[in-house]
């Protein structure tokens, strides 16, 4: 017979809730700065669940129209929770983090893909494309994504924290503002941004704080756009339930923080708003391994993905090379993103052969587990990168035939409600 005695329940230590504004919330925070207190301390070995809003903090809904991604306030993202310090972790310490899982919310089982403005957010092909907002809403049905907006395809999601990572020194957000900055005076007419360097509107951290401690985290933290040493921003989209984490530790407690929780991802998360965006909740266990950082020469985190992967073994594989060919066809030198995007572009021509829309297909090769590899990048002047598309998430055949591709038809994903693409 089951008993209650010794069945103790993993503490929740930041709650949530997806559907309330996040700059009405506690414990969450969008900034990195090392003087952000951790909300609170967790023993090494301690099982503890964190609830997350979605990366825009409830800014985007469940409907049928792209009006929301278009005007979304991208000052105030991603929005974290935590931080989460770790008894007896110091600097020169690695973290080692434990994701026992990820989930949606019971009571919102949906998430969306978008691709932004141009002039607000970009993405991978904003500029060829001259982006305007578009989404995709998908419906989550236990490990299935499914979604009206893109039909024919049904896929296993590989649910993950697409930002997680430990807080900065002040000596290294210093490092970052400044390299950041110069390559933001460089670049500064750049549409889209370059980089986007500290900014005091919409800051925020949901603590109390003196007015002092407020205004130096909001006029020196770093966005949290990038990926940088710490862990961060990095979209790795293999890291779900089961997977190991190892960061360096830059403070005392190494303050951990996570969001930007993803259902699904294809490797580059293309459309900037690429997973397939969800809020939810993870489950960790930490440990510290004393002067890791020098044990293992860590100059950023080490990663063991998750054993937990679905199965899709038959994919057809798009080529590309550093060569502009959908452009204006310049040769560049072993230009590995230059690769990509016409590995990406080849697979986005062909699903409109079959009947998808450019923006459907965009949204597609962002949210579903898509894989991409470099193939070689030693023979000059070409970097050689694949994309791989898996064969099992659609619901119609789509290999090459003598005859051609058949054409379907899948109506349009959400657009601007004034129907400009």
């Amino acid at each position: 017979m089951a008993t209650v005695a010794n069945s103790v329940a993993h503490p929740t230590l930041v709650s949530a809730d997806p559907f309330i504004p996040a700059r009405e919330q506690k414990n969450l925070h969008n900034r990195w700065h090392p003087d952000i207190p951790a909300i609170a301390t967790v023993k090494p070995g301690q099982v503890f669940n964190v609830e997350c809003v979605d990366w825009t903090g409830a800014q985007i809904g469940n409907n049928d129209t792209s009006d929301d991604i278009r005007d979304v306030d991208l000052t105030s993202v991603h929005n974290l929770s935590g931080p989460i310090a770790v008894e007896g972790a110091e600097p020169g310490d690695c973290l080692v983090v434990d994701i026992l899982d990820v989930r949606p919310f019971d009571k919102m089982p949906w998430g969306y893909t978008g691709i932004f403005e141009l002039e607000n957010g970009g993405g991978l092909f904003a500029r060829e494309f001259q982006s305007r907002a578009a989404k995709a809403i998908w419906d989550f049905k236990g490990v299935y994504a499914t979604s009206r907006h893109i039909p024919g395809v049904r896929f296993a999601g590989v649910s993950h924290p697409g930002l997680i990572g430990t807080a900065p020194s002040a000596e290294l957000l210093a490092t970052w503002n400044k390299r950041e900055g110069a390559l933001i005076e460089a670049h500064a007419n750049s549409v889209p941004p370059v980089a986007y360097g500290p900014l005091v509107p919409g800051a925020y951290v949901g603590q109390d704080l003196p007015d002092d401690v407020r205004a130096k985290i909001y006029r020196e933290g770093a966005r949290t756009i990038p990926g940088r040493e710490h862990g961060g921003n990095c979209d790795i989209k293999n890291l779900s339930r089961g997977s190991r984490c190892y960061f360096p530790v830059f403070v005392k407690g190494a303050n951990l923080s996570v969001g930007d929780l993803h259902f699904s991802q294809g490797d580059g998360e293309l459309s900037f708003c690429g997973a397939i965006e969800m809020a939810g909740i993870v489950t960790f266990s930490t440990s510290i391994i004393k002067g890791g950082v020098e044990k293992f020469a860590m100059k950023q985190p080490i990663f063991l993905p998750s054993p937990v992967d679905p199965l899709y073994s038959a994919k057809l594989i798009f080529q590309g090379i550093s060569v502009d060919y959908h452009g204006d066809g310049t040769q560049y030198n072993m230009d590995a993103t230059v690769a990509y995007k016409q590995a990406a572009l080849n697979a986005i021509a062909y699903l409109m052969k079959i009947g998808y829309t450019r923006e459907q297909a965009y949204l597609l090769m962002s949210a579903a587990p898509v894989e991409s590899h470099i193939g070689a990048i030693v023979d000059s002047p070409n970097a050689c990168v694949t994309l791989a598309l898996p064969l099992g998430i659609f619901e119609h055949d789509i290999l090459p035939k003598d005859e051609g591709l058949k054409k379907l038809e899948f109506g349009q994903c959400a657009v601007r409600s004034d129907g400009v693409l």
